[in-house]
């Protein structure tokens, strides 16, 4: 029987296992491994790839966003109590770095469509102690949109984008005085967060993670708050943590993102395919968006008739492996459920939302899948439906 993993990270690894070794060896015999010199240029890099002036590597994608919020409060911009504006449909961590700052997760459905933030329903939300929205590019597709940039200038409101999937993803949109502008998301916004976690498009060989900024006090702020809130040697300024890229997941990034660009071009190949072949009725697509817009961190269908779990074991008896993004969406879960921590402004709940919970399930995709492993999905599901 074929046998379709849903990503092998040894796969993935071998495709640039010779440059990757190399920086590892490089590494290992140098002897410093902590906010060294694979720091120095990993954040160089990954800020002219990006487009801001300022990267600050960090431990993980949540560390990176948590960093944001208080960095934003040590600063005297946010305060306990003010709101964030997020999307209901996001994975936990997006919420989790909000209110572990002391701030209010203000849920906004998404598009049906989509799948992303609803730009039409992020005003109705907006309070006299809203400060931010915050955007996920979920999936890997772009969610800003010029409307959510408008409603930020009129507002006050920072911008933060969780960067989690879009590793290479782009844009182009009118800015406020109509200029017309392309840029990476991580340059968008005022802050962004990125994980380097393995699976993701820019995935590490553990933990990672780096917060990019235009905003040169801000990410000053960032890297005091990383380091024990020390901005030099044995003097805190803050109440920090302990939160470093180190020096061999940084190497690794640094080669890995010389290939970027190329591996979410084959998975572009993928997900065309996947557009091209599946069958509708039973399974439904996202809207489908400009390449250059979508860099397929997942390829997420939607299942309806309530059949998603059936056609995921019909897959894995036929040796395709599956997942689901997410199962239970951050106000169902119980560490959050009727406490009263997040706040739905709606007063039919979130069906949109729970709705996506129940149907989606994510096929194969990454740089290690092929062409003929696609084909073989695509039957599998056609002979499903």
């Amino acid at each position: 029987m074929r046998q379709v993993p849903f990503l092998s990270l040894k796969d993935v690894t071998a495709l640039h296992e010779a440059d990757i070794n190399a920086a590892v060896t490089r590494v290992t015999n140098s002897g410093w491994y902590l906010r060294g010199a694979e720091n120095e240029r990993f954040e160089s890099d990954f800020s002219s790839y990006v487009g801001t002036a300022f990267t600050v590597g960090c431990a993980n994608g949540l560390d990176a966003l948590t960093l944001i919020f208080r960095a934003y409060i040590e600063m005297g911009l946010m305060k306990r109590g003010d709101e964030v504006i997020v999307p209901a449909n996001t994975f936990i961590a997006t919420v989790l770095a909000i209110t572990e700052n002391g701030l209010v997760p203000v849920l906004v459905e998404p598009k049906a469509d989509t799948l992303e933030i609803d730009e039409d329903r992020i005003e109705e939300a907006i309070t006299g102690r809203t400060v931010a929205i915050a955007i996920v590019h979920l999936y890997g597709r772009n969610a800003y949109t010029s409307k959510i940039g408008e409603i930020c200038s009129r507002y006050n409101l920072k911008l933060v984008e969780d960067c989690a999937q879009s590793h290479g993803c782009r844009t182009v949109y009118t800015d406020c005085s109509g200029n017309k502008l392309e840029k990476v998301t991580g340059s968008i916004g005022h802050a962004a967060a990125h994980s380097f976690y393995p699976g993701k498009n820019l995935g590490a060989l553990g933990d990672g993670g780096a917060v990019t900024t235009d905003d040169p006090e801000l990410a000053s702020v960032v890297r005091s708050l990383a380091n024990y809130g020390s901005s030099r040697k044995y003097v805190s300024d803050f109440c920090g943590r302990n939160s470093r890229l180190d020096e061999i997941q940084a190497a690794v990034l640094d080669v890995k993102l010389k290939y970027l660009d190329e591996d979410n071009a084959h998975r572009q190949t993928i997900a065309g395919f996947y557009y091209d072949n599946l069958p509708g009725g039973l399974i439904r697509l996202p809207l489908r968006m400009p390449d250059e817009s979508n860099v397929y961190h997942l390829f997420p269908i939607l299942v309806g008739g309530g059949r998603r779990d059936a056609l995921a074991e019909y897959l894995k008896r036929n040796g395709v492996e599956t997942l689901v993004h997410y199962p239970i969406p951050p106000h169902l879960q119980e560490c959050y459920r009727g406490r009263g921590i997040l706040k739905i402004p709606y007063h039919d709940g979130l069906p949109i939302t729970e709705s996506i919970a129940v149907e989606e399930l994510s096929l194969p995709i990454g740089p290690a899948i092929t062409v003929d492993d696609a084909e073989y999905v695509a039957g599998l599901i056609r002979s499903f439906v």
